[in-house]
């Protein structure tokens, strides 16, 4: 699937065994719905990400205006994770109770907002509080659409849609590129430097599309106006037929449950290995001799393999059966491409090689939320799913503060390298023992 504006994408099989018209109603159904919320998912997930990783291209400048060390804004980038972990659980909890259309229009409202504010940074104490405030306002988005999935999608189609959609963060990061090259060399314009630029131009999407979100995207499937009243209730029906495991009184009793708790630990190994290769990516590139502008262009390249690899692997696991391996595997081969692209000489097999990795790290992430989901629902599911997202997305913080500090006490690119190769093995292996008992498989 293409983010928005895109064709919906093949969406398999419907679900049988509801009547002898199922299988038309089934795949039509699923075709409006895909068409009905995809696009948009896939545009708001753009923004949100290009507003995440627009750091790693400020930082070519911004370290310098503010005396900041390659530490210290690398302890500023990851307080963004930090606000994220806090406030991920009660933002989803909030969404169940007042619908998806009011608060993701509210989390893009506030996050383009704090976005803005990072282009007019004084000091170093004001990027860390803002850095932080943007990941207590984008709290809940990504974990929000994967339990809004559950809402409108039979099991079996959910790691192809979570696969969809994040393919929109491939096209962020590959646009992002572009962009934040770009937006480096407007410096001077207006009075503002090519960073501020970076932020302003970044965040002000994101307010604008805001009122669009809160009129467009129903909360519920029967508030759909896409579907028809037989389509709704036959996803009414598909949905409460399939096997789930919800646990019994408050939802946050979710965040007590072993197997989230499992699943969380397990994650962490995904982004940290994502957020330390795309918050390093640019500098490496600068590294070859390329100017901000080619800098942007040639970091398009990696993120059109992990928009190949994010389309394909949830496809092979759909047709081949689902394993362990579809997330472990990638995971595997992202640690030792990781490490080869420092060892390897030469810059154009560098990059070949950290292209692979980029596209092996993301790779298996479709397949694994598929599980939390399988085994959740309802508020039970909001909560699980923002617990296992926001204590995996601390790697992102450990990435952004450990992958600098490891370069600034070595000087070396291959450290760096070592120490995110090391946890991806770890929970590779890990992924491959514990995923099998907890799903089923």
């Amino acid at each position: 699937m293409q983010h928005a504006g895109g064709a919906a994408p093949d969406i398999g099989p419907a679900t049988p065994d509801i009547g002898a018209a199922a299988p038309d109603i089934g795949a039509a159904t699923l075709k409006r719905v895909t068409r009905g919320l995809m696009p948009l998912f896939c545009l708001m997930y753009l923004i949100a990400y290009i507003d995440r990783q627009n750091v790693s291209y400020a930082k070519l400048e911004m370290v310098g205006a503010l005396g900041l060390t390659e530490a210290a804004y690398g302890l500023g980038a990851s307080l963004f994770f930090l606000g994220y972990f806090l406030f991920e659980a009660p933002a989803n909890l909030i969404l169940v109770r007042v619908g998806a259309g009011v608060w993701f229009s509210r989390i893009m409202g506030t996050w383009g907002l704090v976005t803005i504010a990072l282009g007019f940074t004084q000091s170093p104490a004001m990027f860390f509080v803002l850095r932080f405030l943007l990941g207590v306002t984008e709290a809940g988005f990504f974990p929000g659409v994967l339990y809004v999935l559950t809402l409108w999608y039979p099991h079996a189609h959910r790691a192809r849609m979570i696969g969809a959609f994040m393919m929109a963060s491939a096209v962020a990061n590959a646009v992002g590129s572009v962009i934040g090259g770009a937006l480096l060399d407007l410096n001077g314009l207006l009075g503002l430097a090519g960073w501020q630029w970076v932020f302003v131009a970044t965040g002000a999407p994101a307010v604008l599309l805001a009122p669009y979100v809160l009129w467009r995207l129903p909360s519920h499937p029967e508030q759909a106006r896409f579907l028809t009243p037989d389509q709704k209730a036959w996803l009414a029906r598909t949905l409460a037929a399939e096997p789930r495991q919800q646990a019994e009184g408050s939802p946050w009793r979710a965040l007590l449950d072993i197997r989230v708790m499992a699943l969380a630990g397990l994650y962490v190994g995904l982004p940290l290995g994502a957020y330390g290769l795309s918050y390093w990516l640019p500098t490496l590139v600068k590294g070859f001799g390329a100017s901000n502008i080619q800098n942007g262009f040639i970091n398009v390249i990696p993120w059109v393999f992990v928009a190949l690899a994010l389309w394909w692997v949830p496809r092979h696991a759909a047709r081949n059966g689902v394993s362990a391996w579809h997330i472990s595997g990638p995971m595997l081969l992202g640690a030792v491409t990781l490490v080869l692209s420092v060892v390897v000489p030469g810059a154009a097999p560098k990059f070949a090689l950290l292209c692979v990795a980029a596209a092996a790290i993301f790779a298996g992430q479709p397949v694994f939320w598929s599980v939390p989901q399988k085994l959740l629902a309802g508020p039970h599911a909001a909560a699980g799913i923002a617990a296992i997202n926001s204590v995996g997305n601390l790697g992102g913080f450990v990435a952004q503060n450990v992958v600098p500090r490891i370069y600034d006490a070595t000087g070396s690119q291959l450290a760096p390298m070592l120490f995110l190769a090391g946890c991806l093995i770890i929970a590779g292996v890990s992924i491959q023992v514990l995923v099998p008992r907890l799903a089923g498989w």
